[in-house]
């Protein structure tokens, strides 16, 4: 199968590129739509899932103009392998919109340093422009977190965790998951980390002074849960 530079010959690969790009955003937005009817995520996630493919197709169009017809296999693949490594990800902890800001930012410069300013503004233009309308679109928002919560609890080390709950949690919630357990205070304390949903939002504080009494009024918290990735 050809590519759509050697398909459309007679046109600016310029423009050719600009049609990948707009063509690769139809693809990952199918696909990111696909994975969020069964996928949980946060909305930032699959916005990062649609506009980090176009960014990608982007660099790698504008690395394969850039590069001579008389470049060799080996030639091309090195470049955009090294392109690939300007842009690539660091281990940082960011919510997925910041990295996605940082990974457009650096492929922006990519870009521009071949050469292709103009392009280089195009592009610009429009990963804000996506960026924004899919921000206040609602197709992802019933796959946030908004009613599930990160129950973290300290409790004294001679009380049984393991059960001395339960009573509580089914009265007030929907399901409850323990996801961790340290120690902590040189081994006097611990604390236990809890996926809960409540059964009604109204209720929190109730369920709050109700666990207090079970364990010695010691610290209790309730944040939004945003998944096991707390960069995504």
């Amino acid at each position: 199968m050809s590519s759509l530079f050697s398909l459309l010959p007679s046109v600016d690969k310029i423009y050719v590129s600009l049609m990948i790009v707009g063509i690769t955003f139809i693809i990952s937005f199918l696909f990111s739509f696909l994975i969020s009817l069964k996928m949980k995520g946060t909305k930032s996630f699959f916005v990062t899932s649609v506009i980090m493919p176009v960014i990608v197709s982007a660099v790698i169009s504008m690395v394969s103009i850039f590069l001579d017809n008389t470049s060799t296999g080996a030639v091309r693949i090195a470049t955009i392998a090294v392109a690939l490594g300007l842009v690539r990800f660091r281990s940082v902890n960011a919510r997925a919109e910041e990295l996605l800001v940082l990974f457009a930012g650096i492929a922006i410069g990519l870009i521009s340093g071949l050469g292709y300013v103009v392009f280089a503004l195009i592009f610009a233009v429009i990963v804000a422009a996506l960026y924004l309308g899919l921000t206040h679109f609602k197709v992802f928002d019933n796959k946030r977190f908004n009613n599930e919560k990160m129950l973290k609890i300290t409790i004294p080390e001679a009380l049984e965790y393991s059960d001395v709950f339960n009573d509580t949690f089914v009265r007030y919630l929907k399901h409850s998951e323990l996801i961790e357990v340290k120690t902590t205070a040189m081994g006097s304390l611990f604390k236990l980390s809890y996926h809960i949903e409540l059964k009604v939002r109204e209720e929190e504080k109730q369920f709050i002074d109700e666990l207090r009494t079970k364990n010695g009024n010691l610290e209790i918290s309730i944040v939004p849960y945003v998944g096991e990735d707390k960069s995504l």
